[in-house]
């Protein structure tokens, strides 16, 4: 029996394209998900509520309060021509914490994408390649086609370094797509470190703006980032200073 719905309203979309920006490693996702969403003014027109979601409820501002959820946004394009596409962003306080909740969850997203008219996906995440804060971060990607591949290579998305297993939405909703014959891409952030890091988050935005065809101002995001890497070094001169000085009867130290 299904369990996780979504309540929706009814919009006319042409080709829509999903990004989805749910939480994760360094927070990528949702940083680069909120932004897109914030840019282009994209108006919610569905939840999605699920039983596999923590048993947990977000207190609002004025006093209420509500169920952690899923949300999708959209953004009419105004953009003429064949090229044209809507897109669609997905945002969400939380993912499934078990592996049946990931597999139901995932597919019914990809389902409503589908219903939708929509044939192509990407998925934001973050890959943490070198274990430490990367003031420079690369965009490594996995795609379900060649044809996608080539055309993200061509975008500045770096294929065959990253290895290893992408746990959650982002692996999954872009497995479940190939299942659905949608084009899908997972795009992933170089971070490391920081549980926001918005330099990875700018380095994604940027590729975005060219595959979706729109301008983005991401000087917000560089504001995150000189204040991430002002505590990244407030952090190293901490741990610098409580390193043991060496005295005449330790000659050991940490490099």
């Amino acid at each position: 029996m299904e369990k996780t719905k979504i309540f929706y309203s009814r919009v006319k979309l042409k080709d829509p394209i999903l990004v989805v920006g749910l939480p994760g490693i360094g927070s990528v996702g949702s940083l680069v998900g909120e932004h897109l969403k914030n840019a282009l003014s994209a108006k919610r027109f569905a939840t999605l509520q699920s039983p596999f979601f923590p048993h947990e409820v977000v207190m609002l501002k004025k006093g209420g309060m509500r169920l952690v959820n899923n949300r999708f946004y959209y953004y009419k394009n105004s953009k003429k021509g064949a090229a044209q596409h809507d897109i669609i962003i997905l945002l969400g306080d939380v993912q499934a914490v078990s592996t049946e909740g990931q597999y139901e969850v995932n597919e019914k997203i990809v389902r409503f994408f589908k219903s939708l008219g929509g044939k192509t996906i990407y998925t934001i995440g973050g890959y943490n390649f070198a274990n430490q804060y990367v003031q420079k971060p690369r965009v490594f990607g996995v795609a379900t086609s060649q044809a996608t591949k080539k055309y993200l290579e061509k975008q500045g998305v770096i294929f065959g370094e990253a290895a290893g297993m992408i746990i959650g939405s982002a692996g999954m909703i872009a497995a479940f797509a190939k299942r659905h014959n949608i084009n899908s891409a997972c795009l992933m952030g170089e971070t490391g470190l920081v549980d926001v890091d918005a330099n990875a988050s700018k380095a994604v935005l940027e590729i975005l703006s060219k595959i979706l065809g729109v301008k983005l101002d991401l000087s917000d995001i560089d504001k995150i980032g000189k204040e991430t890497e002002r505590m990244v070094k407030e952090m190293e001169r901490a741990m610098a200073g409580a390193q043991p000085q060496p005295s005449k009867d330790n000659f050991t130290y940490i490099r």
